[in-house]
C-alpha cells in the first residue's frame, strides 16, 4: 500500500513537473478596434520567478522619423517606462500606433511576444479585427529578422489570424502583421521627427532664399545703422590743409588739444599711450621733472617723478589734473616702478575725465566708450537671441540656418560697435588739422625756429610723437641742439645719471615711454587696454 501512495503522488505530480521544465508559454489574444487601438490579452503559464517585459515602444520609420507605439490602460501588471512586470495570470492593455495605412490596405504591426526576462517555450497568437484579414505573415528571431513564425493561418471566415512560435530567446520577437481593407480603422502611425544637423539646417531653395534675404534685411541694417550713427559728420575741405604749427616761433598745437586729447580724438579710446604722452607733456610744461636713475647692468631701468614746486596746478585741465593728483597722491616724489601699484584705484578717473573731455570739446556728441558699449551690448545679446532661435528652429523644423542669419548679424553689430562713436563736425575738423599736424612732424621740416627756441619747442613736440609712435625721431632732434647750439648734459625737464648725456636721450625716452605704458596697463582699469 505505501507503494501504491508513493506511486500516486508521483504520478500527480508530473504534469506540474514537466510544465515547469517546459518553460513559459504565453497565450495572446489580440483585438483591433475601429480607432485603431489594439486590445492585448496575455495569459502567462509556466514563468520561472517573476515575469517582466520590456516593450518596443520606438523604432525606425525613416529617414527623418522614428514611429512610437504607446501602451496605456495596463491591468494585471504594473508599467514603468518600457517593462511590464506582472502580477497576476492574465495582463491586459492597449496600443495607438500599431496601424499602417499602405496602399489599399490597412497593416496591423505589432511585436506579440518579446522582451521577456526569460525564454518563451510556446507563443501563441490570435487576432481579430473590423474586418476581413486581407493577408498575414509573421517573423521570429530577432527584430529585423525575415524568418517566418512557426505558424501562420486564418479561419474559413478570414476574421481570424492565428499564429505560433516556439522558443523564443529573451532578446527575440514574434512580429506578427495582418492587412484589413482600407478605411476598416481611423489608425496611424504615431511619429516622432528624428533631429538630426542635416535636417536641421536644410539647404533648399526654401531656406537657401530665406536666408540670403534674411541676412540682407539684417546686415544691411546694421550697416544704414553705421551710415547714419557711426560716420563722422564731414568736413569742409579748407579745413584738411598743411598745418604749420610753429607760429612767429612759438609753439602751436592743432586747435590748441593736449597730447592726451589728441590720442583720444585719433582712436576714440583713453588708452595708455595716451596717459603715457600726458605725464611727458606735464614734465615738459613744467609741472614734474623725470629723473632718470642709475643701475647696474642688469638692473630694471626705473625713473623719479619729481613734483615741481610752484607749478600751476589750477590751470591743469580736469583729466590732467586726476593724473597728476593720482602720481603724486600727496607725495613729492615717487618712483615709476611703485606706480603700478599706488595709482591704480585713480586711473578710472582718469579715463572718465577724458572721454568727458573729448565731450565737452564738442568732438563727440556722446561718450565714445559709451558708444562702443551699447551697440557691442546690443549685439552680443543679439548673438544669444539668435543662438536661441537657431536651437529652436533646428530643434522644431528644418530652418536652423535662419537663426545663424541672427547670429551672424549681431557678430556684425557687436563687432561694428567699436566703430560706432562718430565724431561731430568740429570733431573731424580737429582730426584733419591733428594728421595735418602729424604729417609736419614726420616730414623732418623743422622750419624757422631761432635755435634759441628749439630745445623748448622740440621738446613741447615730443609728447605728441609719443601719440604718434614717432618718439625715437622726435627725441633724436630733441637731443640734438641746446639753448646755445651745443650738446648739454641734461634737459630742464629730464634729468639723467651721472656719466650721462644727450646723446643717451633718444634710447632713454624710449625705454621710458615703454616702461611707464606697461606699468599703467597692469593695473586693472587699463588692463584690458
Amino acid at each position: 500500500m505505501a507503494a501504491l501512495a508513493a506511486t500516486a503522488l508521483t504520478l500527480a505530480a508530473t504534469p506540474a513537473a514537466l510544465a515547469a521544465e517546459a518553460g513559459m508559454t504565453d497565450e495572446v489574444t489580440m483585438t483591433l478596434g475601429k480607432d485603431g487601438t489594439l486590445h492585448v490579452v496575455e495569459k502567462i503559464s509556466g514563468a520561472s520567478g517573476q515575469a517582466k517585459r520590456t516593450f518596443i515602444t520606438r523604432t525606425r520609420y525613416d529617414d527623418g522619423n522614428d514611429r512610437l507605439y504607446r501602451i496605456s490602460n495596463v491591468k494585471g501588471g504594473t508599467l514603468s517606462g518600457d517593462v511590464l512586470t506582472v502580477t497576476g495570470p492574465t495582463v491586459e492593455y492597449d496600443v495607438k500606433g500599431a496601424v499602417t495605412p499602405s496602399g489599399g490596405i490597412e497593416e496591423l504591426r505589432w511585436f506579440a511576444v518579446n522582451g521577456w526576462n526569460q525564454p518563451v517555450a510556446k507563443a501563441t497568437v490570435k487576432v481579430s479585427g473590423p474586418g476581413q484579414v486581407q493577408n498575414l505573415s509573421c517573423f521570429a528571431g530577432a527584430l529585423t529578422s525575415a524568418i517566418g513564425c512557426t505558424s501562420a493561418s486564418m479561419d474559413h471566415a478570414a476574421t481570424q489570424a492565428d499564429f505560433e512560435q516556439e522558443d523564443i530567446a529573451p532578446d527575440q520577437a514574434l512580429t506578427v502583421i495582418v492587412g484589413y481593407p482600407k478605411g476598416s480603422t481611423s489608425g496611424k502611425p504615431i511619429l516622432d521627427k528624428r533631429f538630426s544637423l542635416s535636417a536641421a539646417f536644410t539647404l533648399d531653395t526654401v531656406t537657401g532664399g530665406a536666408l540670403a534675404g534674411l541676412l540682407v534685411l539684417l546686415l544691411g541694417g546694421v550697416g544704414l545703422l553705421y551710415w547714419t550713427r557711426g560716420r563722422d559728420a564731414r568736413v569742409a575741405g579748407h579745413e584738411s590743409g598743411k598745418v604749420d604749427p610753429v607760429q612767429n616761433g612759438h609753439f602751436s598745437p592743432p586747435d590748441g588739444v593736449r597730447p592726451g586729447q589728441i590720442g583720444t580724438l585719433v582712436d576714440e579710446q583713453a588708452d595708455v599711450i595716451d596717459v603715457t604722452a600726458t605725464i611727458v607733456d606735464l614734465a615738459v610744461r613744467g609741472y614734474l621733472r623725470i629723473d632718470e636713475q642709475p643701475r647696474q647692468t642688469y638692473d630694471a631701468p626705473d625713473w623719479m617723478l619729481v613734483r615741481l614746486p610752484n607749478a600751476p596746478v589750477n590751470a591743469l585741465l580736469p583729466y590732467e589734473l586726476a593724473l597728476y593728483q593720482a602720481i603724486f597722491d600727496g607725495r613729492d616724489a615717487v618712483l615709476l616702478s611703485q606706480l603700478s601699484g599706488s595709482f591704480a584705484a585713480h586711473l578710472g578717473k582718469v579715463r572718465d575725465a577724458l572721454y568727458a573731455d573729448v565731450v565737452r570739446q564738442g568732438w563727440f556728441a556722446r561718450r565714445p566708450d559709451t558708444e562702443r558699449t551699447r551697440w557691442t551690448t546690443i549685439g552680443i545679446v543679439l548673438v544669444g537671441v539668435g543662438l536661441l532661435a537657431t536651437v529652436g528652429l533646428a530643434w522644431f523644423t528644418t530652418y536652423g540656418l535662419l537663426g545663424l542669419a541672427v547670429v551672424i548679424a549681431g557678430g556684425a553689430l557687436a563687432v561694428g560697435g567699436q566703430y560706432m562713436p562718430a565724431k561731430t563736425a568740429k570733431g573731424s575738423a580737429a582730426l584733419a588739422h591733428t594728421m595735418g599736424f602729424r604729417q609736419y612732424l614726420f616730414s623732418g621740416e623743422l622750419g624757422d625756429v631761432p635755435e634759441q627756441h628749439r630745445v623748448e619747442l622740440f621738446s613741447r613736440y615730443l609728447p605728441y610723437a609719443v601719440i604718434f609712435d614717432g618718439v625715437e625721431h622726435w627725441s633724436r632732434v630733441v637731443a640734438s641742439v641746446t639753448g646755445n647750439g651745443h650738446q648739454a648734459d641734461n634737459l630742464y625737464w629730464y634729468h639723467g645719471p651721472a656719466e650721462w648725456d644727450l646723446s643717451k636721450f633718444a634710447g632713454s625716452m624710449r625705454t621710458f615711454t615703454t616702461t611707464t605704458s606697461g606699468a599703467i596697463s597692469a593695473t586693472r582699469q587699463f588692463r584690458s587696454l
